[in-house]
């Protein structure tokens, strides 16, 4: 990995965050995007990257400026065809965004998350009963993958058969938003029919009744939204909160295997559930980066920066930021990790937050009560992606209480 340079006026990075290469070292790649400059040009996809947290805070804060319509990777979908429609709420800016934002708050609201906590304290208490036993097993997958999986789907009402289809989709997603490149062709190859059955499943007919999508469907009814919108208001759930909650419940899990210290906290206090999670999602967020677009010519941090040019924040740079952190690199559960941006701030700040936070604690909690220590017991296999980060193996050994 060469180093970054400067040219002229503008930082230029001079490395590529999504090659083989910088997706097997991404905390160098997040080093070099933060500490460069505060704004860095990436000659070779013509974009900017910002790790520094206060200016992605300034990013996010000034939605006005800098638009989430153009799309959030690091492709302008206004100026190029995109393989799927634009979300109503993750691509889309005010006043269009504002209706569409608060239908979702409703339906993930507080109250929603507090109905739906007992019955997800419930499956993963079984999850882990069923797993732990083992002693030895890939809590990427068993744990991580397998609890999100069993309990979103359920909760919106989506048809049992055909859930197989739901990380190739999601997958495709979050690839398509970084470089043509062989990771993204690889989504594309894996995803064989998933479009078609997530265009099917988002359906007013196709979801049980009494979920969630169900609820998104109630909006039509009462005539503030259209049947389209609605499904796409559905297909969020899928491109956005089945994979980010793996991946993060995935560090957390990785925090706790390498730090003894933290999961003797967690086992003798299983309330810390919350606490443990929300420094894993500082520590090591599983979604990196977060596009934007220019709306008009403006500085960003003394760089000046075009209309139409993509920027792209880079979360998990932002969030070991020392300017903001004391001892960044460090999982501390004795610091206070709020302001973390693990799921964005402003008004487009992460609608499910709530619903991933609660699932997270569930499992944690239901794993603290029934292990006494827990282990890495090999390297870590990393799942290559254009914009997230996770695990396809964690390896881990228990012992039982």
């Amino acid at each position: 990995m060469s180093d970054p340079m400067l040219t002229g006026d503008v930082a230029v990075l001079d490395i590529d965050p999504f090659s083989r290469e910088g997706l097997s070292a991404p905390l160098s790649v997040d080093e070099a995007i933060r500490e460069t400059a505060p704004v860095v040009w990436s000659e070779q996809y013509g974009v900017w990257f910002t790790g520094r947290y206060e200016v992605v805070e300034q990013v996010f804060r000034d939605y006005e400026t800098f638009e989430s319509s153009a799309g959030t990777g690091i492709t302008n979908t206004k100026k190029s065809e995109n393989w799927r429609k634009p979300s109503v709420i993750l691509e889309n800016d005010p006043p269009g965004h504002t209706k569409y934002r608060r239908i979702m708050s409703s339906v993930l609201s507080q109250r929603v998350v507090r109905r739906l906590t007992e019955d997800f304290q419930q499956q993963a208490d079984a999850l882990v009963d069923s797993v732990v036993p083992k002693l030895e097993f890939n809590a990427a997958t068993e744990l991580a993958e397998a609890f999100p999986l069993q309990v979103l789907p359920d909760a919106v009402g989506f048809n049992p058969e055909g859930r197989e289809h739901l990380l190739p989709y999601s997958n495709l997603n979050f690839q398509s938003m970084g470089p043509r490149n062989e990771f993204y062709d690889a989504a594309v190859a894996a995803a064989g029919e998933a479009s078609t059955f997530v265009n099917w499943q988002m359906r007013r007919e196709a979801l049980a009744p009494g979920g969630l999508g169900h609820t998104i469907y109630g909006y039509v009814d009462e005539g503030e939204i259209t049947e389209e919108d609605a499904g796409m208001l559905v297909r969020t759930f899928l491109s956005a909160g089945v994979d980010t909650t793996i991946f993060a419940i995935q560090f957390a899990l990785k925090a706790l295997a390498e730090h003894p210290e933290a999961w003797a906290a967690l086992r003798d206090d299983p309330g810390l559930a919350r606490k443990v999670f929300e420094e894993a999602l500082r520590w090591s967020p599983s979604s990196p980066y977060i596009g934007r677009t220019t709306s008009r010519a403006t500085e960003l941090a003394g760089t000046r920066i075009g209309a139409g040019e993509k920027v792209i924040t880079a979360l998990a740079a932002a969030n070991r930021d020392p300017r903001r952190w004391e001892n960044p690199d460090a999982f501390d559960l004795t610091r206070d990790p709020s302001g973390h941006m693990a799921f964005g701030t402003g008004i487009h700040g992460c609608v499910g937050q709530m619903m991933a936070r609660m699932e997270a604690t569930c499992l944690l909690s239901a794993l603290a009560r029934r292990v006494d220590t827990i282990e890495l017991v090999g390297e870590p296999v990393p799942f290559f992606s254009n914009w997230l980060r996770g695990f396809e193996d964690l390896p881990v050994r228990v012992t039982l209480r």
